[in-house]
């Protein structure tokens, strides 16, 4: 009983940590039974994610660093969706004001929903690192899987190559969190192929309600090629790397700011 209560509370940190992409989720179902007034689904979903992101800050739910985090990763999936859509990688057929070279302005917040997540729970869960590897080793990692994602298309896809420097990377790195005052921990790699595939799965509800849709789709909705999932672990890769990176450097400057606070003994009063 108590491993399954442990579960239960695990799962409702993890639930209340993905607030975000189930409002995006819950707004494209809504979208697509409902036709709302005066304006295309496209524009109606950016509106929703932007007053979801207000509600979110003004309410204490993300702070104004995890917001910083946010945009980040809003930037870089925006930049990542217009050159996919420009080399025909998917597509959003649907019409939208919100739209700049055939990519709905709404689309960076899917990315920027995972940085959501990860912040959620690394807070909820108070998440440590053990054995992290050098920031000189976790920079030029990430940016060479973010690059991959554009250089396939005119050279080698070395995806599979970086996924095994992946593992030879971290293979020592461990993921410690809590879980109702008791601590646990996981090796690194086995977080990220478990996000990868559950955002997988979220890709499939998300085609399914036609959030984009691949070339094979266009007919008819199918699943989504068991191999994306390499590419959302990839992704999710880069992501944890970047917030993993962000509060290492925020803890270290927090650490710093206390020790040099001048302290107060009883001759200087």
């Amino acid at each position: 009983m108590r491993a399954l209560k442990q579960l239960v509370y695990f799962g409702w940190q993890q639930a209340l940590s993905c607030l975000f992409p189930v409002v995006i989720f819950a707004s494209l179902a809504i979208t697509q039974i409902f036709s709302l007034p005066l304006l295309p689904r496209y524009d109606w979903l950016l509106i929703i994610c932007l007053f979801m992101q207000w509600v979110m800050l003004r309410s204490g739910l993300e702070t104004r660093d995890e917001l910083k985090v946010i945009t980040l990763f809003h930037m870089i999936g925006l930049a990542l969706e217009l050159f996919k859509v420009h080399m025909g990688s998917w597509s959003y057929p649907e019409e939208g004001y919100s739209k700049v070279f055939g990519v709905p302005l709404y689309s960076g917040f899917m990315y920027a929903s995972v940085a959501s997540y990860l912040c959620q729970a690394w807070r909820r869960l108070d998440v440590r690192l053990v054995k992290w590897p050098s920031s000189l080793v976790v920079v030029p990692l990430a940016a060479a899987i973010y690059l991959n994602f554009f250089t396939h298309h005119y050279w080698i896809d070395v995806r599979w190559w970086l996924s095994a420097l992946v593992i030879l990377v971290f293979w020592q790195a461990w993921v410690n969190y809590e879980v109702n005052g008791i601590r646990y921990q996981m090796p690194l790699a086995l977080s990220f192929v478990l996000i990868g595939f559950f955002i997988w799965i979220a890709e499939n509800i998300a085609t399914y309600f036609g959030a984009w849709e691949y070339p094979y789709q266009r007919d008819a909705w199918s699943l989504v090629h068991l191999g994306k999932v390499s590419s959302w672990l990839l992704l999710v890769i880069v992501s944890f790397l970047i917030v993993a990176t962000l509060k290492r450097v925020k803890g270290e400057s927090a650490t710093k700011s206390r020790t040099r606070m001048p302290t107060l003994d009883r001759k200087s009063l």
